[in-house]
């Protein structure tokens, strides 16, 4: 499950396990507390490398404006988030402008820029207006070109996302959860248990439309129906959209794509996976976009393991319903984003390797289009979905780029004359090693991955080696730069090989290798990663008694599934892991994701759970192992990771549990996110020490 950045397991127990952790949270809560402000082994080199990282300015958003010439970007600093515009032509800071309410507040954000499809506008979100109230609503303004004035144009109560234009510019649209207490989906932290689960405090999030000459304010799609993604009409008439029924964080995996006419209130399902037959059949859809003649909408479909860690083919299917037409059948790639360049032409963005890949489909042959065609062995994006890109009316474009090599900054231009607008960043150089992409083969498939260097690298001198794994597993490691938090880029720059390797299961080989890992959970991924270790191991000096796992969500999984299999890693640190998949399957509250990968349920076939959980092998464990999670996970609820600490130190193998106060999947507080990665340091360091 990938951190994200944004997955999957979720805490809603049962009260037998609700009440074991109640008990117990009290202790645990208060120790992880105690934990993570008291001292531990101190590097100095790790103090200072976080340091170096948390010097990191990210750019958040881009937008480039229709007519190509202005890019609008934000970026996130101490004082908050602020938006900028550059020019394409001569992008320079002394002459960019910043946009935001003119209120006067200063330590509030302003993001997520969206051009009006005129470009006499700019769209976006800002807690300017209520900073002062201190309520820190968030609300949509419009900046206007032509007097350079911010206007306000809602005022509501609740979460705010993913502002799109009507194509006649008269609305906007946005999701919106109607007096929201947490940010939507399984990645924040789950609100504390009481009352009736499941059925009180459920929050739906809508599609919500606000006039912008009037302000007139309007959630369009119905209560009953909770919204991940949508897309206008060509005519401003209707939406389309992947929605399920509540509660949102469960169901994305069996969501459907409905078409609703404005004004209606009965959208029509014009797509269920579930009732149609072919290589769809009962897997995910996500990224729908309506056809410039608002005939067809294309969409992504696949095996995907987490809403919004997108990946699959691209499929079109007629607006009033029908069947499906794969466009990419048998694609070597996986495609993440997709956006209309024409009327029978299609830009995707797709992940092939490891590597980001932008390409122009023309639907007529289905043959991409040679000029549009272009590699970045880096991570892409512009803010929104996972490899979005934002283009303009004459086909420049803008996105973020990042790597292992260069810190994240804002490019736009033609796609092969791109030009560098922000410099945010240019004083920051890597403290880790170079980059190395390996392929190898094993059992038939064609598997890749990201090898680091130890900074400083000398060859007369061997080296540890740390395997990170991602999460997912339908997701990919992509080069970018690290941010303070949890990863395997840190390693080397203490002198480690840092191998991330992308197995069966992930994106970026096409869909037969995303679906290989079906039923088989920790076997073939974990062959195929043990296999590119033997690739590197016989050309590299690496120390083999000082091979260490890691990996968080899915890759915290296989870290404890890992040790379970082969005693080859002296020392591993799982974070957010899962230990049972048949106790799991009864504790989280999205296990709708799991039948696609295990083929049905734990209550119709329990061995097939049995077979990849760690716990049922964990007598075979040797490895000392960090266990690390949130209290309030709504992705890998924390009784999986008490289950697997409690095992380990039954069986006597050294461990240790550091559960973290009031954290979701994805750690927020800074502390924390220093005090995790810290640990695993020097836990690695320890056991694994140099001779």
């Amino acid at each position: 499950m990938a951190l994200a950045d944004l997955r999957k397991c979720s805490l809603s127990f049962g009260f037998i396990a609700f009440t074991a952790l109640s008990t117990f949270g009290a202790a645990t809560t208060a120790l992880a507390e105690a934990d993570t402000t008291t001292s531990i082994p101190k590097d100095p080199r790790i103090g200072s490398l976080i340091e170096t990282l948390g010097q990191t300015k990210t750019p958040t958003a881009v937008a480039i404006s229709p007519d190509g010439t202005t890019v609008a970007w934000s970026v996130r600093t101490h004082e908050g988030t602020r938006i900028h515009l550059s020019d394409v032509a001569n992008p320079a800071p002394s002459t960019d402008k910043t946009v935001g309410p003119t209120l006067g507040a200063t330590d509030c954000s302003s993001l997520d820029p969206k051009w009006s499809p005129n470009g006499d506008s700019l769209a976006f979100v800002s807690d300017c207006a209520t900073k002062t109230d201190q309520s820190g609503q968030d609300q949509v303004f419009v900046w206007s070109k032509t007097t350079g004035e911010s206007k306000q144009l809602t005022h509501v109560v609740g979460g705010i996302d993913s502002l799109a234009w009507s194509r006649d510019g008269k609305s906007i649209g946005f999701l919106f959860v109607e007096n929201a207490t947490r940010s939507a989906g399984a990645l924040a932290a789950m609100k504390p248990w009481s009352g009736v689960i499941g059925e009180d405090g459920v929050e739906i999030q809508r599609v919500g439309v606000v006039q912008v000459e009037t302000g007139a304010f309007a959630q369009v799609t119905p209560a009953s129906l909770h919204v991940y993604e949508f897309s206008w009409s060509p005519d401003s008439k209707s939406l389309a959209f992947v929605a399920a029924n509540p509660p949102g964080e469960n169901n994305w995996w069996v969501a459907q794509l409905y078409t609703e006419e404005l004004g209606s209130t009965a959208p029509k399902s014009i797509l269920d996976t579930t009732k149609i037959t072919g290589a769809l059949h009962g897997l995910q859809i996500a990224v729908p976009r309506w056809s410039p003649n608002g005939k067809q909408i294309a969409f992504i479909g696949g095996l995907m393991s987490d809403q919004g860690a997108t990946g699959g083919d691209l499929y079109l299917i007629p607006a009033t319903g029908g069947e499906p037409k794969d466009v990419t059948t048998g694609r070597a790639g996986s495609v993440v984003f997709l956006g209309w360049a024409g009327p029978e032409v299609i830009a995707i963005a797709e992940q092939v390797g490891g590597s980001s890949h932008l390409a122009a489909i023309d639907l007529a042959s289905g043959i991409d289009i040679p000029q549009a065609s272009v590699t970045f062995p880096e991570t892409i994006g512009a803010g929104d979905l996972e490899m979005s890109v934002s283009i303009s009316h004459e086909r420049t474009i803008a996105l973020i780029r990042s790597s292992f090599e260069k810190a994240p900054e804002v490019w736009a231009g033609p796609i092969h004359d791109l030009k560098q607008v922000t410099h945010l960043n240019d004083g920051l150089k890597p403290a880790w090693g170079k980059t190395e992409d390996v392929e190898w083969t094993n059992d038939g498939f064609k598997v890749q991955g990201w090898l680091l260097y130890p900074a400083n690298y000398d060859p007369a001198k061997s080296y540890p080696l740390l395997v990170s794994v991602h999460g997912g597993p339908s997701s990919a490691v992509t080069p970018r730069w690290p941010g303070v938090g949890y990863g395997g880029v840190p390693f080397s720059a203490l002198g480690y090989f840092v191998f991330m390797p992308n197995p069966r299961g992930s994106y970026g080989q096409g869909e037969k290798f995303t679906q290989a890992n079906i039923k088989d959970f920790g076997y073939g991924d974990l062959r195929d990663i043990l296999a590119g270790m033997d690739v590197i191991e016989k050309r590299l000096p690496i120390d083999k008694n000082r091979e260490g796992l890691t990996g968080w969500s899915y890759g915290g999984f296989m870290t404890m599934f890992g040790v379970t299999q082969t005693t080859r890693f002296k020392a591993a640190v799982a974070g957010a892991g899962i230990s049972d998949w048949k106790s799991y399957y009864g504790e989280n509250s999205i296990d709708q994701w799991m039948v696609p990968f295990f083929g049905k349920t734990v209550y119709d076939d329990a061995g097939i759970y049995a077979k990849s959980s760690a716990i049922e092998y964990i007598k075979n464990v040797k490895t000392p192992t960090l266990v690390v999670v949130g209290d309030r996970d709504g992705e890998c609820p924390a009784p999986q990771s008490f289950e697997f600490w409690h095992a380990l130190r039954a069986e006597g193998v050294k461990t240790q549990l550091v559960v973290y106060p009031n954290e979701g999947h994805g750690f927020r507080d800074p502390a924390h996110r220093r005090d995790v990665l810290e640990r695993a340091l020097n836990w690695f360091e320890t056991e694994m020490p140099a001779k």
